[in-house]
């Protein structure tokens, strides 16, 4: 009997690169192994990011291509995962005959079953919503996993609902895993040699808010970090309303808590920052930067900005410009607005040129290449510890990330994945550091 291939092509946020490992795991019982060649597979599932409308385009296109590939080889299976499935639903079955299923943000328990009615000639798309109590007992694990850091989901959903995203209707509201089943994996990962763990969520600090079954979620962090066997941890991504004291405190206490953080500031005005419903000022964002620099001295910040929101004038562009002069981010991921329907802002009036508004995103990232640039440089000469994850793209070298979570190559062998290594950095590029190892 032959090998049967599974093929993922998974794009957005790091919540869908998880639930692709767990789909991974949740296949193998069916006699699936992953494979990196598309050509290979026996079955083709694409994990959909709905964000930007870029990206929901791209897909479709990639699922228009696989009408010859399905005429030629029909047994190959295809398969849509994630957000756009999540919004699309049975509409991606009767636009594209050749799609086999299509299944939503909380339907990955239905996988095997429907990947073996896919087998059968039976089309399925299942987008159904699931209460709390449901949701919490479907975080199937995943096995199998031979990295040095991975994710361990806390939470899902949001209930923010930010007038220009998402993200609420497609991956439903806020549940936060039980706690000590969070500790559980944790440890389980520990025990199989894993040495950092990264806390996921779509809001991982609002942790614990929506009721009084989960602590807090800096509780949660000062568990993580006294796991026997764990070096290093992080957390991603936080919205600025709920980074409370005493998870800033952390920083602070926690030496294993690595210093790098991902808050989001998305504008850096406040008329702006209101239209877009965050629930922050620029005065409260800065503040909290101020607290956490102060906690954590060295502290490296990334975020995320949003150009060319409906409305949005040269001054007020120009005060997204000032905000990141402040803060000097160490990244910035950064894209012009994009409306999503059904969701608020789509239906605000924008008569912004898109000439204009890629024009300011050339200037605010050109403005970024520089910060970053400067806090590379900065490295040059220091010692950092280092967690090497893998090999370099350049043969003889390998790759990890120091505290803050930059990229570190090196020369070195294969044997020094896993370890925890100190390096001289020698030079600072656009976007990772070279080193040597001490």
């Amino acid at each position: 009997m032959n090998q049967k291939k599974l093929y993922i092509d998974t794009v957005g946020c790091q919540m869908n690169v998880n639930d692709s490992e767990r789909i991974v795991t949740m296949l193998q019982p069916l006699g699936y192994t992953q494979t990196q060649r598309r050509h290979e597979a026996s079955l083709i599932l694409f994990n959909t990011c709905t964000v930007r409308a870029g990206a929901e385009e791209c897909l479709l296109q990639n699922i228009a291509n696989l009408k010859n590939l399905k005429r030629k080889k029909p047994g190959t299976l295809i398969g849509v995962a994630g957000c756009v499935a999540q919004q699309m639903g049975t509409e991606l079955l009767q636009k594209y005959p050749w799609v086999d299923l299509v299944f939503g943000t909380h339907n990955l328990h239905l996988v095997p079953e429907m990947v073996k009615d896919a087998e059968q000639g039976r089309r399925r798309a299942e987008t159904d919503f699931l209460d709390s109590s449901e949701r919490l007992d479907l975080f199937p694990p995943i096995e199998g996993r031979k990295r040095v850091s991975t994710f361990v989901t806390v939470m899902q959903g949001c209930d923010n609902f930010c007038s220009y995203c998402i993200v609420p209707y497609v991956r439903g509201r806020e549940i936060s895993r039980r706690f000590d089943e969070i500790l559980h994996e944790v440890q389980g990962l520990a025990d199989q040699g894993l040495r950092e763990v990264v806390l996921l969520g779509q809001n991982v600090n609002s942790y614990g808010l929506k009721g009084e079954e989960q602590p807090p979620f800096a509780e949660l962090v000062r568990a993580v970090a006294v796991v026997a066997g764990i070096d290093r941890v992080r957390f991603v991504t936080s919205h600025p309303k709920d980074m409370s004291d005493d998870l800033i405190a952390c920083f602070t206490d926690l030496p294993k808590l690595c210093g790098g953080l991902h808050l989001p500031a998305q504008a850096g005005g406040n008329r702006i920052l209101k239209a877009m419903n965050r629930g922050y000022s620029r005065e409260h964002y800065l503040e909290t930067i101020a607290k956490l620099r102060q906690a954590r001295p060295g502290i490296k910040i990334t975020g995320d900005m949003i150009v060319g929101f409906p409305g949005e004038t040269e001054a007020e562009f120009e005060e997204t410009l000032s905000l990141m002069e402040e803060v000097r981010y160490f990244d910035l991921f950064s894209f012009v607005y994009s409306p999503r329907p059904g969701t608020k802002a789509a239906e605000l009036s924008d008569d912004l040129a898109k000439e204009v508004k890629l024009a300011r995103l050339d200037r605010l990232q050109k403005l970024q290449a520089v910060h970053s640039r400067i806090h590379n440089e900065a490295y040059v000469g220091s010692t950092q510890q280092v967690l090497v994850e893998g090999l370099a793209k350049r043969h003889g070298q390998v790759s990890g990330r120091c505290d803050s979570g930059r990229i570190v190559n090196l020369a070195g062998s294969p044997t020094l994945i896993g370890k925890l290594v100190d390096v001289k950095i020698l030079e600072g590029y656009a976007n990772s550091l070279l080193g040597e190892l001490l």
